[in-house]
């Protein structure tokens, strides 16, 4: 359960918020899943790795993919904008999200340009809480190519309607989507890819030299 606050935007029973999870996911629901894992409990996600995301604003419709550095034990976030063909007026960022020293410097990848920024927001782990209640488990796929899943809330008997819809791998724990939902619209979506364990350089975490003497406010996007 986690999101990157103040970053790029790469972050409940059955009722209307865990209906459209389910749709955005694409999954396939696959008879006698949900009845093999009665009295299931949270798995361990692991704690360090990198991969890819798709951070989908339902609000704007408009979706981030990125390159994403996750070290769970010392609280930090690096995230790499990937850039999809030419884009007229569109800059691409990386940032690097230190929670311990509660802040964030956000990179022009071109430029080198750094803003540092403030983290008002606690770090919230890419994991299922162990307080979670579990919703379901299902098949992401077909026969003869298909990963079980489990999907968990945040969902308690005192607030029928979940913020916060986790789905992972059964085998492994890995994140396959994460959604938050508000007033019972879905507000944000991360869909999750070609996850290895580990982190190849933890030099990633270090913010370039021209973070020296970064500004102190956020870079707008656009030209």
């Amino acid at each position: 359960m986690a999101r990157a606050a103040g970053g790029p935007g790469p972050g409940p029973g059955p009722g209307p918020g865990l209906g459209l999870g389910l749709l955005l996911l694409g999954g396939l629901l696959l008879p006698g899943g949900g009845a093999a894992a009665a009295g299931a409990e949270p798995c361990q996600a692991p704690r360090q790795w990198e991969g890819r995301t798709v951070y989908y604003e339902h609000g704007t419709g408009r979706n981030t993919r990125a390159a994403v550095s996750y070290d769970g034990p010392n609280q930090r976030l690096r995230v790499l904008e990937e850039r999809k063909g030419l884009i007229p007026c569109k800059k691409f960022f990386e940032y690097i999200l230190l929670y311990k020293d509660e802040v964030m410097f956000q990179i022009e990848q071109v430029t080198k340009l750094c803003s540092k920024i403030a983290l008002t927001e606690p770090w919230d782990p890419y994991d299922i809480p162990a307080n979670s209640t579990y919703e379901d488990q299902y098949y992401i796929g077909g026969p003869g190519d298909e990963i079980m899943v489990q999907e968990w809330s945040d969902r308690k008997p005192a607030r029928k309607l979940e913020s916060w819809v986790g789905v992972y791998t059964v085998k492994d724990c890995y994140p396959v989507q994460e959604t938050y939902t508000k007033n019972y619209s879905v507000t944000t979506s991360t869909r999750f890819f070609d996850l290895q364990l580990g982190i190849a350089d933890p030099s990633v975490f270090t913010p370039p030299s021209t973070c020296q003497t970064a500004q102190l406010r956020k870079m707008k996007d656009e030209c």
